[in-house]
């Protein structure tokens, strides 16, 4: 797969996130979406990371949209990660991939909760738009294990890894991430103004996929490439 050439349309859709973000999380601690309760992956066995690790982190998250949650998410996993780019990526897209199957599992929970039931006008098209939702977050999830697997190869290669398989992996990862990020936006899109306590926990849980996904696509951009 050829490497993305433009950092424009992440930019947007980055700013998009954001914005949405600010808009709708204020009222999220009320919903209390259960999938919510669903942890990332376990971290390591606790350990102190060392002073390096720490300031490595807080340099790459500087260069997110989302530096604290970036910071507060990942710095469980610098034991594992230290100063390595393609650790700290693998990392974010680990967490990243554990966010969105749990979403796509609780989309479609409530898909299956509202049944077939005949509703109409607004009702109705909401309800079209969760299914939608449904097949576009789950497609989301695909593109984050695949991306989350390429990264795993990356790093078990370690120092032999070449330039091609360099290039190929964060190339790869690059546009999975970022047609993850797609299918997010398409899913928020899709359901418009959230009418219902349903779909605005849809909207709400997405947005913060979008919010995690946008934090693995950076740290996966600043992964040196060999020219």
């Amino acid at each position: 797969m050829a490497p993305l050439t433009s950092i424009t349309l992440f930019a947007v859709a980055a700013a998009a996130a954001a914005t949405l973000t600010s808009s709708l999380l204020t009222n999220a601690a009320a919903l209390s979406p259960p999938w919510l309760a669903i942890p990332p992956p376990p971290p390591p066995p606790p350990c102190v990371a060392p002073a390096s690790a720490v300031a490595f982190l807080r340099a790459r998250c500087a260069t997110t949209l989302y530096g604290v949650a970036c910071y507060d998410t990942l710095i469980p996993y610098a034991c594992t990660f230290h100063t390595s780019h393609v650790k700290l990526a693998r990392a974010a897209t680990d967490v990243n991939s554990a966010w969105l199957r749990g979403l796509s599992k609780r989309v479609k929970e409530l898909v299956a909760a509202r049944g077939g039931s005949g509703a109409a006008g607004a009702a109705a098209a909401e309800a079209a738009a969760l299914r939608d939702c449904a097949g576009t977050v789950s497609s989301a999830a695909g593109l984050a294990k695949q991306t989350a697997a390429e990264l795993a190869k990356l790093d078990g290669a370690g120092a032999t890894a070449g330039r091609k398989q360099i290039r190929w992996s964060v190339s790869n990862a690059q546009t999975w991430l970022s047609a993850s990020m797609t299918n997010e936006a398409t899913c928020t899109d899709g359901i418009g103004v959230a009418a219902s306590l349903a779909a605005r926990e849809v909207v709400i849980g997405v947005v913060r996929a979008k919010e995690s996904t946008n934090i693995a696509l950076a740290l996966v951009n600043g992964i040196p490439v060999p020219p």
